[in-house]
């Protein structure tokens, strides 16, 4: 708590004493990493990133900081062959003097800054970065060389991240729309196209391919047996809607995560703009590491291992949304139950068969819960600045299962949805894990 409060009184006093030595209690400020990947999560959020390119944003920003942190610290190992496409990293050239949490910093902000848009979006960041070392202190000829460094990381980042096949998806076919019984159509108000329909086909980072984790098939759509799995499941999605608790609603709302929520009020229609569920999990991996009271380098390893589980849950389960091409609650109530039924939140522009959010929530709360336990309480406070009060929770994964009751609540998916995507996500989570071992 110490060097917290003295970044604090160096920050307020603009770095003006130059002490040799003073610049570390700078760099090695783990709340200050929070702060750099928020101003990435504060760029996604603002131009409006769906959740799976949200989430390939912040794993390649993550994983080129790990790589700095492996480089100085031997503690910890690469990720160059664990994940088995990364090809080797650049090594410090010998004898220079590098700062390696700064290298994390500037690599993490580099590499942010080339996989979102606007170009150069966080480059003011980068240059208030590097300015407020030296205020603080850190010799010109340090910076240099961690520079130096740091561009050399994220020059090979970046050349691995552009054959993952992302860019050939934009411009893949679009999805097409068949009206038929049982299969996806889109939802008011927004009516919007299938989003990432061929997200399944970027590389991921661990996974052997995008269907180990297939989850079982979901219930047959049946709408003329009553006692069927899918019509009991669809009533029991608008008896659950119809009577919504307040407690209930809290849940919805808070972990909605919609990036770009369509408002219609007569002929007004205006946009709201929130987290995506991927931003949410970052956020909560600063809470936690924060609780945790975790050093710099503990709290890069555990941002990238959670940043790979999310990018990997995503194409898992995008891989089943668009084989099974499951319809949502909503269209299948408003067909055969009730005509003027809404769900209590929007629904989402893709099928619902498994759910996105059980899915890579579940993922993240296993690699947090190996970072830092499966008893660490923390309060989420992520959506204060939305307006919604903050809630208490007892682990990651208490976490998880509430995001994707959230989901029941709201009226977007039904049990099933949830408990196979839970269930995906689980040994997503597991297999990263076995996989990546980050710490020696």
């Amino acid at each position: 708590m110490k060097y917290v409060m003295v970044f604090a009184m160096a920050t307020i006093a603009g770095f003006s004493c130059k002490q040799p030595g003073d610049y570390t209690k700078f760099t090695k400020d783990p709340l200050l990493y929070c702060k750099t990947v928020k101003k990435l999560n504060n760029v996604v959020l603002d131009n409006n990133f769906p959740p799976m390119i949200a989430s390939r944003n912040y794993a390649y920003a993550n994983i080129a900081a790990y790589e700095c942190i492996a480089a100085g610290d031997s503690s910890y190992n690469s990720l160059s062959g664990q994940i088995k496409h990364l090809p080797a990293m650049p090594k410090p050239v010998a004898g220079s003097q590098i700062d390696f949490q700064l290298a994390a910093l500037l690599s993490f902000t580099r590499v942010g800054n080339a996989v979102t848009f606007p170009e150069g979006s966080l480059m003011a960041y980068y240059d208030e970065l590097k300015q407020k070392v030296l205020d603080a202190g850190m010799p010109e000829e340090i910076l240099a060389s961690t520079v130096a460094f740091s561009d050399t990381i994220v020059s090979s980042i970046m050349a691995w991240s552009k054959k993952d096949n992302y860019a050939q998806t934009r411009s893949a076919s679009k999805f097409t729309v068949r009206d038929e019984d049982g299969r996806w159509v889109p939802t008011p108000p927004m009516y919007g196209s299938a989003v990432e329909p061929h997200w399944m086909e970027v590389r991921p980072f661990v996974l052997d391919s995008p269907s180990q984790c297939k989850p079982v098939r979901p219930p047959v759509f049946d709408v003329a047996n009553k006692k069927s799995a899918f019509h009991v499941n669809m009533t029991a999605i608008k008896n659950i809607g119809d009577s919504l608790t307040e407690e209930q609603k809290d849940i919805a709302d808070f972990w909605d995560d919609n990036p770009f929520k369509l408002n219609v009020s007569g002929h007004v229609q205006f946009a709201t703009k929130k987290f995506s569920p991927a931003g949410h999990w970052m956020n909560i991996v600063g809470i936690a590491a924060k609780e945790a009271k975790a050093d710099f380098n503990t709290t890069v390893a555990a941002y990238a291992q959670t940043s790979i589980a999310l990018f990997d849950g995503f194409i898992s389960c995008w891989d089943e949304k668009f084989r099974s091409n499951y319809i949502r609650p909503e269209t299948a109530i408003n067909k055969y139950i009730d005509q003027n039924w809404q769900p209590y939140i929007q629904t989402p522009p893709f099928p619902s068969y498994t759910s996105g959010h059980s899915t890579i929530s579940a993922a993240a709360a296993e690699t947090m819960t190996n970072f830092f336990g499966d008893k660490l309480s923390f309060t989420d406070t992520s959506s204060l600045e939305f307006g919604l009060k903050s809630r208490k929770l007892n682990s990651f994964r208490e976490a998880a299962k509430e995001a994707g009751m959230s989901r029941l609540y709201g009226g977007i998916h039904y049990s099933f949805d949830n408990e196979a995507g839970a269930i995906s996500g689980t040994n997503v989570g597991k297999i990263v894990i076995a996989r990546l071992k980050m710490k020696k």
